[in-house]
Order: C-alpha cells, then sequence, then structure tokens
C-alpha cells in the first residue's frame, strides 16, 4: 500500500509563531498583532532597534507591498513566507529596488527560520529619514507599553493615521514595486 503525502501549507499563525522564536532567540522583545486588527503582524524590539515583520503564506506582492508601507514605523522591515521557493524568488525580484531594504525569510514548518536577505535599515542617517517623527512616535509608545504606563490590550490603531505622504510628494500607490534606484544597474 502506498501512502500519500499532501504538501499542506501552514497556516499565517505558524509562520508568524516560527518568526517570534526566531527573533526572541536574537534577543528581541516581539509583540504578535500587537494591534487586534491585523495591521502588525509581529512587532520586535531590542533596545533601541525596531523591527517589523509582516507574514504571508501566499500572495507575495500584498506582502511586499505591506512591508513598504509599515516602513514608517521600523527601523528594519521583513517579510516572512511560507515556502523557501517564494522567497527566494521575492528576494530576486526585488534586488537593486526600492524594496531591497526588506528582509526577506522563510518559515520551516516546526524548524524554524531561513534568512534569505536580511533586512537593512531603511535610512542612512538621522538627515535622510522622512519618517522621523512617526517612528519617534511609536518608540514612545513602545516605552509606554514596556513600562507598564498601556495596558496591553491599548489599541495600536492611532499610530498608522498619521502616514499619507510621508514623502513629501509622491503617494505610497504612486511608486511602483519594482521601480529601480537611482543609479543602480537596472536603472533606465
Amino acid at each position: 500500500m502506498t501512502t500519500v503525502t499532501s504538501r499542506v501549507r501552514p497556516r499565517e499563525s505558524e509562520i508568524v509563531a516560527a518568526a517570534r522564536i526566531h527573533l526572541e532567540s536574537q534577543g528581541y522583545r516581539v509583540w504578535v498583532n500587537p494591534d487586534g486588527r491585523d495591521y502588525f503582524d509581529l512587532v520586535a524590539r531590542k533596545g533601541r532597534d525596531v523591527g517589523l515583520v509582516e507574514a504571508k503564506v501566499a500572495g507575495t506582492r500584498e506582502v511586499l507591498a505591506q512591508a513598504l508601507r509599515r516602513r514608517a514605523w521600523g527601523d528594519w522591515v521583513a517579510v516572512v513566507l511560507a515556502t523557501e521557493r517564494a522567497a527566494w524568488h521575492l528576494a530576486d525580484r526585488t534586488d537593486k529596488t526600492r524594496a531591497a531594504p526588506i528582509g526577506v525569510w522563510w518559515a520551516r514548518r516546526g524548524t524554524g527560520v531561513t534568512v534569505v536577505r536580511a533586512a537593512r535599515p531603511w535610512r542612512r542617517g538621522e538627515s535622510d529619514d522622512p519618517f522621523g517623527p512617526l517612528r519617534a512616535r511609536f518608540h514612545r509608545l513602545l516605552d509606554a507599553l514596556e513600562a507598564g504606563e498601556l495596558p496591553t490590550s491599548a489599541s495600536w490603531d492611532g499610530v498608522v493615521r498619521e502616514v499619507r505622504r510621508a514623502s513629501g510628494g509622491r503617494g505610497f500607490r504612486e511608486w511602483r514595486l519594482d521601480e529601480p534606484v537611482a543609479g543602480s544597474a537596472r536603472g533606465p
């Protein structure tokens, strides 16, 4: 008798759990779905370093767009996907684009996370940080949570309402995800 095993993708909650364990093993304090509205899948903090992780079982374009929108609050952003193939494809597709700082990970069911591309900071210094005030406000929220000044059930949705056109010009939807970074080899 032949046994047939089906390839069942993990649920999003399973890959979020794998990312949480991965970050906690690196010394991060982690909040999973802290806003209760599924805006932030995972927020991680170690010292003053704040990272955001977005998870998807399928839909790499959607998770990439989410990660780009979340960059206003985190020092770095990563996406964690359910398959190695999807992670490598996303990393290759976004290399040398504006999305290149986004970390790309894949979660292996029950065995952890593999980092395909490490997340990089969005800014080089304070002078080139269009999201500085928002990020500072987010840091204050995390400070208050860690100090016990806010209940863990506090709504985080006020944080996300503030971002409109932080670029000062083009709105988020006006940036193409595959748009090359100025001066890159892929540029026109």
